[in-house]
């Protein structure tokens, strides 16, 4: 009898012990990520001390491609069926989705102290405050300097164009036999700042978007050129169609390719994958006849309109945005802060790698000479609009299927169009 006594006990203790775990997390909140390195591990450990702070609110990170950021949470989010929060590129663009935070956060004055200019990139045309940079990217160029010292080529130094990046290149692989001797990312902002680089205004007068001019032309010639003569590869680009983002990161970390057109969101990775294996080693951007510039850029953590939770979501954002969780995760993730304190030198960063170092001076180096025309292209909300027609039809081109002339009218079209269509939404 006693037996039986103990066993029902037991299983009564548990049984309320299961009920008490289930009442405690009441709130779930789904969180949609995307890694370039290790920033899912890290931004997990945070969240694992918000929820034994905030035992009645789960949080799931579900980890997903960044093609999937990019093609899918945009439809997601269309249906009302989006996650509670997630991480996002395209800034402003997806805008209209955003839950405003100011009236929800407890202290709005410092999220404006912080993040002040970026909170502009994620909500142009309001005051509103929707979420905070998870990393502030520049874009720029890596190069396999280990083959430049083994071809006995010198590499341009400061001031260099982009004609003689791809001279010098040519000459390292023709010495050493590697098949590329330069890759950039398949992406319309990738090719953005080159663009500027060579004068391209990208708004006209009125500030409205004019994608074509003689400057993007330039660039855009160039590129075409390097596709036909080996500099560039044909099977990168044209593997794909439309506007759908290719990265060279694991053929330059093969050593496959001289040099390679990306930004500082590749750090974290090439330290890691890369290691010592050669030196990859960052270089300022190549200059056109206008600037030697990049384009500013990252990503965003924001919270999402459609949320039963908006004030259990505020919390996280709260909790997750304060200055020494950031520290934290800017300095294991070797990110660029997007905050303007830490960015002032509050980040120990987690590496003794000469050459992540280096990259990361380098890139932070070159945020004071970013033209204002990229910062203006960054913060206009439909921006994606213009990189995604700029990609497409220059991409047509290449392979065969538009002569030059005929992809820049798709382009202005392509622009127009869309444009026309947002308005009457």
């Amino acid at each position: 009898m006693k037996y039986k006594i103990a066993k029902l006990l037991v299983a009564s203790s548990l049984a309320a012990t299961l009920m008490t775990s289930t009442a405690l997390a009441e709130t779930e909140l789904r969180m949609m990520w995307y890694n370039d390195g290790n920033e899912g591990e890290v931004i997990q450990k945070i969240i694992d001390r918000f929820e034994a702070e905030n035992p009645d609110i789960s949080v799931v990170l579900d980890v997903v491609p960044y093609k999937s950021i990019i093609e899918s949470l945009p439809i997601q989010l269309a249906a009302g069926e989006g996650p509670d929060i997630a991480r996002v590129t395209d800034l402003g663009g997806l805008g209209k989705y955003y839950l405003d935070l100011k009236p929800l956060v407890e202290d709005s004055a410092y999220w404006e102290e912080s993040f002040g200019p970026f909170l502009n990139w994620l909500a142009p045309d309001s005051d509103q405050i929707s979420g905070f940079m998870t990393q502030l990217t520049v874009t720029g160029p890596y190069v396999n300097k280990t083959l430049f010292e083994q071809a006995g080529v010198e590499m341009p130094g400061e001031g260099a164009t982009w004609d003689d990046w791809a001279t010098a290149t040519n000459a390292v692989a023709k010495k050493l036999d590697i098949p590329i001797p330069m890759a950039w990312d398949r992406s319309g902002h990738r090719v953005a700042g080159p663009a500027i680089a060579m004068g391209a205004k990208m708004f006209n007068a009125q500030g409205e978007p004019a994608l074509v001019d003689d400057g993007l032309k330039k660039m855009s010639q160039r590129l075409y050129d390097w596709h036909q003569d080996g500099t560039m590869s044909k099977e990168l680009w044209g593997s794909v169609s439309g506007s759908t983002y290719l990265g060279a990161n694991e053929d330059f970390a093969n050593a496959q390719v001289v040099m390679y057109m990306s930004g500082s969101w590749q750090i974290p990775q090439f330290a890691d994958k890369i290691g010592d294996a050669f030196d990859w080693w960052a270089v300022p951007a190549p200059c056109g006849d206008a600037a030697c510039t990049g384009m500013p850029g990252g990503a965003a953590l924001v919270a999402l309109k459609d949320t039963e939770h908006p004030k259990e979501v505020a919390k996280l954002m709260d909790f997750l945005a304060q200055e020494e969780n950031l520290a934290e995760f800017y300095g294991e993730t070797l990110f660029i802060p997007g905050h303007l304190k830490l960015a002032t030198g509050g980040v120990d960063f987690a590496t003794d790698d000469p050459r992540a170092k280096h990259a990361l001076e380098t890139f932070s180096g070159a945020v004071p000479g970013i033209s204002p025309v990229a910062f203006d292209l960054q913060g206009y909300k439909n921006n994606r609009i213009m990189f995604n027609a700029l990609i497409s039809r220059l991409n047509e081109a290449i392979v065969g299927e538009l002569t030059m002339d005929q992809a820049y009218e798709r382009m202005e079209d392509d622009v127009a169009k869309q444009l026309a269509e947002k308005e009457r939404n």
